[in-house]
């Protein structure tokens, strides 16, 4: 009796694990301890590749995988992320809106306000010298650790995300696929974040904006759309330089730069009531410079400006236009432009074939 006894547990144990449902208590506390099984081998994801753009940077611990970006994607639009269940990071960054929010300055869980406004994450792979309007982490992995942590943001806490996590089926299995983990105390926020860098080096530009077609050769401008193009990046000697393309170069529409582009007047260098980048490097020269941001879908990304100051691209060009406000370190191009009311129509025409409906 005592062997079919062993026998039928041992086919008992041996059941159980094949389904992999196994719920036990480790060593850590409370921590709920379940045995994955991970199916097959995640499958490769084929980044688009936009002419002119160039290869973009991956790290080697997270090679993006079709699972990994899918996993990514579902988190960011999850509201578990958040201490109350009510916000996720697409609440900020909403795919119609150019991946922002289209206010001054982005407002967390409770309504409550941050310090400035939310960047597109258009193209955000290519962000290679530091992320943020600051650039105070480098890579997508360790920006996407902050928010979720962020008293002003979602205001959760790392363990009781990873809690639930662990908790829930779909992601327990989606984890396991994506990132061939065994157990539920393997589902880090270290994975979490690795996913949603995946899905966030995925948002490239299709190519199919005006502007593309028309560097491909399958579309012409209109006349005010083409001088536009001439005043922006300086082409035809017979048009005024706007002074636009020397800080948002082609492709990407951004040089990855941080600059003082004279949106603060300061007398000195610590005058600046936002210090941005200064506050990173500690260098006062940095004081009051920014990230320089991509352009495109810019028509779709307002208001303007770090802490969201220009509700209207006609308010930024008249800002660049009049030469900015003055302060020890602005950048030595922003200066006043004196361009005419019609060559102001030209520039924003230009703007608007940078819209990437796709």
């Amino acid at each position: 009796m005592k062997i079919f006894s062993r026998i039928n547990a041992l086919f008992i144990g041996f059941l159980i694990l094949g389904t992999g449902w196994i719920w036990c208590i480790s060593c850590s506390g409370d921590t709920p301890y379940l045995v994955l099984s991970p199916s097959l081998s995640p499958t490769p994801y084929t980044l688009p590749q936009p002419w002119g753009f160039g290869t973009m940077e991956i790290p080697s611990d997270n090679p993006m995988t079709v699972q990994g970006v899918e996993l990514g994607q579902q988190l960011f639009f999850d509201p578990i992320l958040s201490a109350d269940s009510t916000m996720s990071c697409g609440s900020c960054h909403f795919p119609k809106r150019g991946f922002t929010d289209n206010l001054p300055v982005s407002r967390g869980i409770h309504g409550k306000p941050g310090v400035r406004s939310s960047m597109s994450l258009m193209n955000v792979g290519y962000m290679n010298t530091g992320l943020f309007w600051d650039g105070r982490v480098m890579g997508l992995e360790d920006q996407a650790l902050l928010p979720v942590a962020d008293s002003s943001e979602l205001a959760h806490q790392w363990s009781h995300v990873e809690w639930n996590l662990r908790k829930h089926p779909e992601y327990r299995q989606a984890f396991s696929d994506a990132f061939g983990i065994r157990d539920t105390l393997s589902l880090t926020r270290d994975l979490v974040v690795k996913a949603l860098a995946q899905y966030e080096r995925s948002l490239v530009s299709s190519g199919t904006s005006r502007y593309d077609r028309f560097r491909a050769g399958t579309l012409e401008l209109t006349p005010d759309e083409q001088i536009g193009y001439d005043l922006f990046f300086d082409i035809s000697p017979e048009v005024k330089d706007a002074e636009c393309g020397n800080c948002h170069n082609a492709h990407l529409f951004t040089t990855n730069e941080f600059v003082n582009n004279g949106v603060q007047a300061a007398k000195t260098l610590a005058d600046f009531k936002d210090t941005g980048r200064g506050a990173i490097t500690g260098n006062r020269y940095d004081n009051g410079k920014f990230r320089i941001p991509t352009l495109r879908n810019i028509t779709l990304t307002a208001p303007y400006m770090h802490d969201g100051r220009f509700a209207t691209l006609e308010e930024v060009i008249d800002h660049y236009n009049e030469g900015g406000q003055i302060s020890p370190n602005i950048h030595s191009l922003v200066r006043p432009l004196g361009l005419t009311e019609k060559e102001k129509g030209q520039l924003l025409a230009f703007l608007h074939t940078l819209t990437d409906e796709e």
